[in-house]
């Protein structure tokens, strides 16, 4: 059976009364995990080209990303140690894991404190060799994102691991994801360097429902997480790919239903399966390479006034 993952995201809007609704709801929907990310506003990086960014003969060559817009929408939703220390005591109280994505290595003395089940490394952040080996040293089990990653990186952070729990997650960095670049065959490719293997489904709820979900918890996906809210989808930036309560309860359903019957639901309701099958191996799309750009190295650690990437040790 699939474990379902309900990613807050920032579609709390740092408001906490919000947020432990988001966590009881997402309980009592039959989610196996909240969780949150741990951004810090103060970590988001100035890089001068994201602020207009470059378009050549009508195509995108850097996106626009200026840090002042970025930094006011992100300061109003940062959560405190004490916000974190809630939340893992707010989710026990729901009896549902706690979970968060770590984004830097300062972040980790604290909340590696907490009582974690389990955190996840962005997309971005794969390939951050000194970043995921310090998590790997404080924290159980790691939930790897490969979305915008090249093969032979996933392949070194596998072996760097290989004695470590963990988990990679397939993703596809386009926002929202057209159901024929979902490629749910890549599960098989990441299969080999980890036993556990799982689908952060990026799709369109309001074109796409949960169709790219339940298609990949019938291939087999060990793990399915989807951006999660109580709020209309016009009241948060991830609110289009964020599914609602009654959705996360359909989904965790689905996630508990007997291989057989999930099949029939398929071959009457979800015509596309085929086209998200896709390939094992694949070159990144242009899209994906142009997210790469921007959010590999979007938070970096601030040590004595430098700038720390998360590929690089810090001093």
């Amino acid at each position: 059976m699939a474990k379902i993952i309900a990613e807050c995201c920032q579609n709390h809007n740092g408001d906490l009364n919000l947020l432990k609704d988001m966590i009881w709801t997402a309980a009592e929907a039959g989610a196996d995990y909240v969780k949150i990310q741990s951004i810090v506003a103060e970590e988001l990086t100035y890089r001068k080209r994201f602020e207009a960014g470059r378009v050549e003969n009508g195509v995108t060559k850097v996106i626009k990303r200026p840090y002042q817009v970025e930094y006011d929408r992100l300061r109003p939703m940062d959560l405190c140690d004490e916000d974190h220390q809630w939340f893992v005591e707010e989710c026990k109280k729901a009896n549902v894991k706690p979970m968060t994505t770590i984004f830097t290595q300062p972040r980790i003395p604290f909340l590696s404190c907490l009582d974690w089940d389990a955190v996840k490394v962005a997309s971005y952040d794969c390939a951050s060799l000194p970043l995921v080996k310090n998590l790997s040293k404080h924290f159980n089990h790691l939930f790897i994102s490969t979305g915008a990653t090249q093969d032979e990186e996933i392949q070194t952070t596998a072996k760097e691991l290989k004695d470590h729990s963990f988990s990679f997650i397939h993703c596809v960095t386009i926002y929202p994801t057209p159901l024929d670049e979902i490629h749910l065959a890549r599960i098989d490719w990441l299969r080999k360097f980890s036993s556990s293997v799982g689908f952060s489904d990026h799709s369109l709820v309001e074109r796409d429902g949960l169709k790219a979900s339940i298609a990949a918890i019938f291939y087999g996906a060990d793990v399915v997480e989807r951006h999660f809210t109580i709020l209309p989808a016009d009241q948060s930036k991830d609110g289009p790919v964020s599914i609602n309560p009654q959705q996360l309860k359909e989904l965790a359903t689905f996630a508990n239903m007997p291989k057989a019957d999930i099949n029939d639901y398929i071959v009457s309701q979800v015509p596309e399966y085929e086209i998200m099958i896709g390939k094992s191996s694949r070159t990144l799309s242009h899209e994906e390479l142009l997210n790469r750009d921007y959010y590999r190295g979007r938070f970096a650690s601030k040590v004595d006034g430098q700038t720390v990437y998360n590929w690089e040790e810090l001093p």
